[in-house]
């Protein structure tokens, strides 16, 4: 029997998850409090942390994330603890958490990062994969090495670049979008990026930025609890690079897209033969109705009616907010996604804990151009914002929202073109009060503003456009441009000069 929390050793700060958020709030705690301990719990034997940090503009940074073992932010950060193990139970009231591996600990604050767990479209089945985390990554690459089709269901940033990253494969691509990366962009710039994926891959290869630490045989406990539930950290945008995604055919990309369309069933080989039913080959054109006469190891139906077969199926459709451990016998308001609601402080609805990261879901009055997304830069962002008002409230201070909560600013690389999100890039929001400005060139380039009321709401920018800057500080201004009309996006016309 577990001792009592009252007994249990005791910090003023513990912060749970060792991704992006965790780490940076444990790490701005520590600054802000050298004479304090600051306890880190994380599932995971490494843990995720900021490096080569950039800040490109007001609102745009751009850093890599390196895995690490966690004895080096111990070495850099002399007063953070790192416990590795699961957290089974929170007793918010008793303001105590009891971890897997039997310890219980006490806080005054306790902040929850725990990120998030994917959506799989079938749970326990040896023939559908996740992709989460650099495990998951590293075993899809073994089974891809085997595969001469797979079939890649979701529509997100892992999708995105899966599809066009692997090679020597046949990819029946399933979205139940219009059309693809529905998330970040729109059906033109999707027409703009799905032309990449006809035409050949440059060789150029990046050096893959981020650092992978093996964990040795010894240090494998940590397989038993990820095995009960637990995840590992999640990746980032540049998850690929470093792995290689062949497949065991000669062609490079072979990419068939059904859109408007999920999963309905997925059958083994037996039982598809038992059911006597008929699948398609991969196809040739937009029109393809000849009979598969392969037999394949797994089926996937889709709610189109089409089935195909393939070697293994990778679900990429998206994450869910990682509550679970948290909730029994504690009173947390949840947002409509399943995320712990915060308010501007990231404070949840129990006293004394905050929540950063994929975990939660901002519940003030947002800025007219940011919206949340579970994106790594707006991890990084709330676990320093969510630190800084752990710190506040502790000393009595005041605090400010934070600045980069004014503008919703990414940066990525989709099919190897930078790309760049800002504010309503989407018209998210906006009903159909808005109008759209653009300028296209094919394999180059791709510039959409969004306008409302003569002022520029969001934009998405692909390729080296160079406009970020001028068009972050237009949407922060909210100048009013219709006088400037289409001369915006004309090319021959340098608008910083305009702006300056």
């Amino acid at each position: 029997m577990a001792a009592a929390c009252p007994s249990a050793p005791a910090s003023r700060f513990v912060v749970v998850g060792g991704g992006i958020a965790g780490v940076t709030c444990a790490e701005q705690l520590a600054t802000h409090f050298p004479l304090e301990e600051v306890l880190l719990v994380t599932a995971s034997p490494v843990i995720k942390a900021v490096t080569n940090f950039k800040q490109i503009s007001k609102t745009l940074e751009e850093f890599d994330v390196e895995e690490q073992p966690s004895t080096i932010l111990e070495k850099c950060f002399p007063n953070i603890k790192v416990l590795e193990s699961g957290v089974k139970q929170l007793k918010a009231t008793e303001h105590c958490i009891l971890t897997e591996d039997g310890n219980q600990y006490k806080y005054e604050k306790l902040c929850l990062c725990a990120g998030a767990k994917p959506k799989l479209i079938s749970e326990g089945n040896p023939y559908v994969l996740g992709i989460r985390d650099t495990d998951s990554a590293q075993e899809f690459q073994k089974q891809l090495t085997k595969a001469k089709r797979i079939t890649i269901v979701g529509n997100g940033g892992i999708a995105l670049e899966l599809v066009y990253e692997i090679e020597g494969c046949e990819v029946i691509w399933a979205i139940k979008d219009k059309a693809i990366g529905n998330a970040f962009f729109d059906a033109g710039a999707a027409e703009f990026l799905t032309s990449e994926l006809t035409s050949k891959k440059s060789e150029a290869k990046i050096t893959c930025k981020r650092t992978r630490y093996t964990i040795e045989e010894s240090e494998r406990k940590a397989s038993a609890i990820a095995d009960a539930g637990n995840l590992g950290s999640a990746l980032g945008p540049d998850w690929h690079e470093g792995l290689n995604l062949k497949g065991t055919k000669e062609f490079s990309h072979k990419v068939h897209i059904e859109t408007m369309c999920e999963v309905k069933n997925i059958y083994h080989q037996e039982e598809f033969k038992q059911l006597k039913k008929t699948s398609l080959t991969f196809p040739r054109d937009c029109h393809n109705t000849s009979a598969d006469k392969d037999m394949w190891p797994v089926y996937v139906e889709l709610t189109n009616e089409k089935i195909y077969g393939c070697d293994f199926i990778v679900s990429a459709t998206g994450v869910m907010p990682n509550v679970k451990p948290f909730l029994d016998g504690n009173n947390f308001m949840l947002g409509e996604d399943g995320g712990l609601k915060v308010d501007d402080h990231m404070r949840t609805s129990v006293p004394s804990i905050y929540a950063a990261g994929d975990i939660c879901t901002a519940s003030w009055q947002p800025s007219p151009v940011w919206q949340q997304m579970r994106l790594w830069t707006q991890a990084r962002q709330m676990g320093n914002y969510a630190a800084k008002c752990m710190a506040a409230d502790t000393l009595g201070d005041s605090i400010d929202m934070d600045f980069s909560f004014e503008l919703f600013a990414h940066v990525t690389k989709f099919f190897n073109y930078k790309v760049i999100l800002l504010g309503k890039y989407n018209a998210q929001g906006l009903g159909l009060d808005y109008e759209l400005m653009l300028r296209c060139t094919k394999g180059q380039e791709y510039v959409k503003v969004v306008m409302q009321n003569g002022r520029m709401m969001g934009a998405i920018l692909i390729g080296e456009t160079d406009l970020e800057e001028t068009f972050e500080n237009l949407i922060l201004n909210q100048m009013n441009l219709s006088a400037y009309g289409e001369d915006l996006l004309d090319p021959d016309i340098d608008i910083e000069d305009y702006f300056d």
